[in-house]
Parts: C-alpha cells; sequence; structure tokens
C-alpha cells in the first residue's frame, strides 16, 4: 500500500509540473499543496524527526547541485553584487523582520529575532524554478545574480539562526567564534575538497564503470559531514565544492549531470510534499494572519530596503532593483530550519513550525505568480539572454563543444558572408556575437570586423592522456621572445595553446610570438604512436 501511494505522489507531482508550465503557478508550492491535501485526506504524518533528516539530505542536493550548476563565467560579473545580498543582505532582512516581529506582533525579542533568521535567505529551488520555467530572460545578467545570490544565502540564515538559537539555549559558546568558525570552517573545508575532488577527477576516470555520479554523491556527504564536525557551515562547503567542481571539465560529467538533474528534481518533490504533509491545516489556519503580516512586511519594506540599502554603491537600474526586491522568495530551506528549531526541544510561545511554513506558501504564491508579469511590467525581460540553457549547458550534456574566434582588423572574412565561409570540417558557425548582441548566423549575413564567431562541433576526449605535455618558458629561455615560426620543432610536436599570464588562452599561428612565463601547451606524439599512425 506505501509503494501505491508513493506512485501516486509521483504521478501527480508530475501533473502539477505541467499544470505549472501551463498556467504559471509556482511548481513547488503545488507540491506543498499536494502534501497538504494528502494529510487532508487521511494521511497521517507527524515525525519532525525524519522530517529533519529528509530537509536535510534534500537541502545538501539542493545546494551542492545549485552551485554546481552555476556558470561562474556568466555569474562573475554580478559576483560582488550577489556576495553582499547573501550575507549582508540575509543579515538585514532578518534583523529588520525579528524587529518588526518583537515591536508590531508582540513577540520575545530572541524569538522575533530566531523568526527573522530562519526566513532570512531567499529560496534558490523557487527562483531557480521560476526563471527557468517561465523563461524569465532578466537585462543586466540580472537572473545570474538572483541564482548565485539564492544559491548561496541559505548558509548565512543558518549561522544566525544556530546564534540565536544557542542565546536561546543558554549555550556558553562565544557567538563571535560561532560566526567565524561556521564560515571560515566552511570556506577552508570547502575550498579543499573541491581542489582534492578537481585533482583526482581530472587523473581518475569512473565513467566506464557509470560510477561517476556515485563518487560525486559520496564527496557531497563526505564534504558536509567534514565542515559540521570541525564546527563549520556544512551547507556552504557544498556549495563551494559544487561551484568548483561544476566548472572544470572532466569525464563523466554528462553521467553527473542526467543523474542530478533527475536526483535533484526527485528531492525537491519529496521536501516540499513532505513539509506540506507535516502541517496541519487547523494550525495553518490559526497562525496565517501572523504568517501574513510577515509575510507582507518583508515583501513591501525589509528585502526592498536591503536591497536598494546595500545595492547603493553598485548603481543598478531602478527597474532592476525592483526585480530584485520582488524575487525574495522564501521556501525549504527555511521550513527545513524552521523543523529543526521544533527538534531542538526548546518551548516557544507561539507555533513556529507553521508560522514559517505559512510565510514560506504565501510568499512563494504572492511573489512567485507576480515575477512573470512584473518582469514585463518593469521592462525587464531581454531577448538576447535566456535562463533556459547556454551553450556551456549542452557542452556539459552532449559530445559537442564550442571554439569562437574573434574577426581582426585586417581579417580576409571581413565583409563576406556566412555562406562563403564553406567549412571544411563537421563545424557550424553556432552564432555570432557583434557589439554585445547575439546574431542569428544565416547564410546571407555579413560579417564585421571584431564580430565574434562561435563554431560548434564534436568534442574530442583524450583516452590516452599523455599526448600534450606543457611547461613553462623560464627566464633566458632560447625560445622566449622569438615567433612560433622561428622554432626548429621536431616533426612529432606542435604547439596547439599558450596561456599568457592573465590565464589569457592564445591560439599560437606562425607570427604568435612566445615570452616569459608564458605556459606552453604541446602535442608531443609518442614514438610507438608516431609509427602505428604511419603505418595506418
Amino acid at each position: 500500500m506505501d509503494y501505491l501511494i508513493i506512485g501516486l505522489i509521483l504521478i501527480l507531482a508530475l501533473f502539477a509540473i505541467r499544470l505549472s508550465n501551463k498556467h504559471g503557478i509556482p511548481a513547488l508550492l503545488l507540491f506543498i499543496v499536494l502534501g497538504m491535501g494528502f494529510g487532508l485526506l487521511g494521511l497521517d504524518f507527524s515525525d519532525y524527526q525524519l522530517a529533519d533528516g529528509l530537509a536535510t539530505v534534500a537541502l545538501m542536493v539542493i545546494m551542492f547541485y545549485g552551485g554546481f550548476g552555476t556558470s561562474w563565467k556568466m555569474a562573475k560579473p554580478v559576483a560582488k553584487e550577489a556576495i553582499v545580498l547573501s550575507s549582508l543582505g540575509v543579515v538585514t532582512t532578518a534583523l529588520l523582520t525579528g524587529l518588526f516581529c518583537h515591536f508590531v506582533l508582540g513577540f520575545q525579542m530572541l524569538e522575533g529575532m530566531l523568526i527573522g533568521s530562519i526566513v532570512g535567505s531567499t529560496d534558490y529551488a523557487s527562483v531557480s524554478n521560476i526563471l527557468r520555467s517561465k523563461s524569465l530572460n532578466l537585462k543586466y545578467n540580472s537572473a545570474s545574480l538572483l541564482e548565485l545570490e539564492s544559491g548561496s544565502n541559505d548558509p548565512t540564515a543558518y549561522t544566525m539562526t544556530m546564534v540565536f538559537l544557542s542565546v536561546m539555549m543558554g549555550s556558553s559558546l562565544s557567538v563571535p567564534v560561532l560566526i567565524v568558525s561556521q564560515v571560515a570552517l566552511g570556506l577552508l573545508v570547502g575550498f579543499a575538497l573541491a581542489f582534492v575532488m578537481g585533482k583526482y577527477l581530472r587523473r581518475m576516470s569512473t565513467q566506464e564503470d557509470g560510477l561517476s555520479a556515485v563518487l560525486m554523491a559520496a564527496a557531497m556527504l563526505i564534504t558536509y559531514a567534514a565542515a559540521s564536525l570541525i564546527g563549520g557551515n556544512g551547507y556552504l562547503a557544498l556549495y563551494i565544492l559544487g561551484i568548483r567542481l561544476g566548472n572544470i571539465q572532466f569525464r563523466g560529467k554528462r553521467d553527473i549531470i542526467f543523474f542530478f538533474d533527475g536526483f535533484s528534481e526527485i528531492m525537491q518533490i519529496a521536501l516540499f510534499f513532505i513539509l506540506g504533509l507535516l502541517s496541519n491545516f487547523q494550525k495553518f489556519i490559526q497562525t496565517f494572519p501572523v504568517a501574513l503580516a510577515i509575510m507582507l512586511f518583508m515583501t513591501i519594506l525589509a528585502r526592498p530596503l536591503s536591497v536598494w540599502g546595500l545595492m547603493l554603491p553598485f548603481k543598478l537600474k531602478r527597474n532592476q532593483l525592483h526585480m530584485i526586491s520582488l524575487a525574495g522568495i522564501r521556501g525549504a530551506a527555511a521550513i527545513a530550519f524552521a523543523i529543526m528549531v521544533v527538534n531542538s526541544g526548546l518551548k516557544f510561545s507561539m507555533d513556529i513550525y507553521h508560522i514559517v511554513f505559512g510565510i514560506c506558501v504565501l510568499s512563494s504564491l504572492v511573489q512567485g505568480s507576480l515575477m512573470p508579469p512584473a518582469a514585463r511590467r518593469l521592462k525587464m525581460l531581454d531577448p538576447n539572454d535566456t535562463v533556459l540553457q547556454t551553450f556551456n549547458y549542452y557542452q556539459d550534456k552532449a559530445e559537442i563543444g564550442f571554439l569562437e574566434t574573434r574577426l581582426h582588423p585586417g581579417s580576409t572574412l571581413i565583409g563576406r558572408q556566412v555562406r562563403d565561409l564553406r567549412l571544411t570540417f563537421d563545424f557550424i558557425v553556432a552564432k555570432i556575437e557583434r557589439d554585445g548582441k547575439t546574431i542569428v548566423p544565416r547564410g546571407q549575413v555579413v560579417l564585421q570586423e571584431n564580430d565574434l564567431i562561435v563554431l560548434g562541433g564534436e568534442k574530442h576526449f583524450d583516452l590516452s592522456g599523455h599526448d600534450l605535455i606543457e611547461f613553462t618558458i623560464p627566464g633566458g629561455h632560447k625560445w622566449a621572445g622569438r615567433s612560433v615560426k622561428e622554432l626548429t620543432l621536431p616533426t612529432d610536436c606542435l604547439i596547439v595553446m599558450v596561456q599568457r599570464q592573465g590565464n589569457d588562452i592564445i591560439v599560437p599561428l606562425g607570427d604568435t610570438m612566445l615570452y616569459e612565463q608564458d605556459k606552453v601547451i604541446m602535442l608531443k606524439v609518442e614514438e610507438k604512436d608516431a609509427g602505428d599512425r604511419t603505418l595506418a
């Protein structure tokens, strides 16, 4: 019977996703409503301990894969703004909300601050789900900013929740020590294990055994556990691990992406369903006025004040600030933190779980539903940008790669049409970037100076792993200050890439000059391989 119910829930969840895509209702809200519906039908569930364990695992997956799917190249231009919002933004929003709970709603000061801390962060799953399912292609790289902020701000809310919970429990631990250890040790573990895993993934391969996803899941569990054991923030460590590993290339990456795409979706469905099932409809109604008041205060005052105040030095556009303010959706992390607080054993003067639950449901319903029309009304939709997929997405999911080349002044291709290129190999001109805009490369498009041409083709993966060698040109070396064509290279050697200080990648031509500290990457064919290929 239990398996029948689980199967039925999954089928209904799929219908909920289709309903969301068709009518614009946030999908994750529908999962919560689905859970509440089963509760009303008599499916009893009140195990906060089990829910806490499930919520922890689900957040681990969401945090890790949120970082793994973040393109650092796209996020880097707005990283400063996102980091400020994910740290100081959470603190400011939480404190303002706590003060509102105390002075307006009459909560005890510490309880008010605890509520503010729990709901201080925005929800990555909800924000990302709305951006992608509604194709909200936002101007000024705002989609990347929102995804980076919402993906990285849960650790701050978690730390604040731990701080106020420790104070209320009478812990003798110093608050500054707790904050510093949470952040510093979380960063340390995240970067350390990301470095180790990066080295391992580039040298070893588990693709043949189909174990890439298992290896990544193990790394995820070890990272969270290691950070937590030494007093660090496990969620922060996981996010760092995800960003680092998601932005390097290694064999088996496609398997990991396919696995975590489905796994993270299942975990989100399970988490939001259980959270809805855990709620009591009568208590939800009783706490509804308080939850509504807090949600409205956060949406109308706390979040906008934090965004506008903290983003002042960055000089963002007014319509961009309005959009970022509206996108502060509360979700799974907040409810999971509320479960953790309930399991602490402390007695509270109010029903923390159902207040937080109500805030998140209302936030997802109101803010999530308003984001698509608001984006259009604020003129924030950008046809030249997309949050659906990027070229990086397809490189990771398929055996296809993209190369870029720029038409420098004097190029013989300037003034010619795309159809004139007549590519000899199996390449396609995938797109042209001109003055910051994307040009569809149809046959009659005329190429212009400084156009960035992107070519697509099948990727090559070096099975042998020993054909390429690299070295850095030291001071006084005979190659320094000479062009490639001046070098007397053996017939079995070819310089295929030069990396200059500042990480500039140079495709070497005959006239390319080499300088001290350049890193030269060469194709060097072993004698046995050269003999085999000659015979072939």
